[in-house]
């Protein structure tokens, strides 16, 4: 395959150069992840992360990246098919909030609920690092809330706040999250409560 014969290509080309080891493995990882993704239609537009950092240059890692930025593409278009294909079917939310069920359809409706709220909801991976098994998640959320959110109805306000994620990656799937969102902030925004 050309694309693998690219990234061998450019890895023996770093390794002579004075890049340090993890800008090599971060770009190793990014090349390999593009491969990837110019195998799937779908994933032409992942969202790329600011910041990238991979303790190995493996195939794990680049999959690992590539689901990362799957989940991503689903926070950031509300596209269902990115979920599927980045969440296992045995997928446990770790920090399941109240009245969200567990499992895939958890985030589903999170997802659905939340674009009531913001219909032009956008999410950047601000920050990805992958180690192991594991991916370290920085994203951030924008929009603006123009419809509702619970008894509220928005007038257009800015949405703007950060939340922290963690993925347990097996076989190329999310099967655990653990997430942490500022929704002090959030609910600030939406005037659900008053700074």
């Amino acid at each position: 395959m050309r694309s693998i014969d690219l990234n061998i290509s450019l890895e023996r080309a770093m390794s002579t150069s004075s890049m340090s080891r993890i800008a090599r493995h971060m770009l190793i990882a990014a090349s390999f992840a593009g491969a990837v993704s110019a195998h799937a239609a779908s994933d032409a537009d992942l969202p790329v992360p600011h910041h990238l950092a991979v303790a190995s240059n493996s195939a794990q890692s680049a999959a690992i990246v590539q689901t990362a930025r799957r989940y991503a593409a689903f926070w950031n278009t509300g596209g269902e098919a990115y979920a599927t294909r980045a969440l296992s079917p045995a997928f446990v939310d770790r920090t399941l909030p109240d009245g969200r069920p567990q499992g895939r359809d958890g985030p589903l409706q999170a997802s659905k609920g939340f674009r009531a709220a913001v219909p032009d909801l956008h999410a950047e991976i601000d920050d990805l690092v992958v180690a192991g098994d594991r991916a370290s998640v920085h994203l951030h959320f924008y929009g603006h809330f123009t419809g509702q959110f619970q008894n509220l109805k928005g007038n257009g306000q800015t949405i703007d706040f950060q939340a922290f994620d963690l993925y347990r990656v097996k076989n190329g799937r999310i099967v655990e999250n653990w997430h942490l969102e500022d929704n002090l902030t959030l609910l600030r925004q939406l005037g659900a409560i008053k700074p």
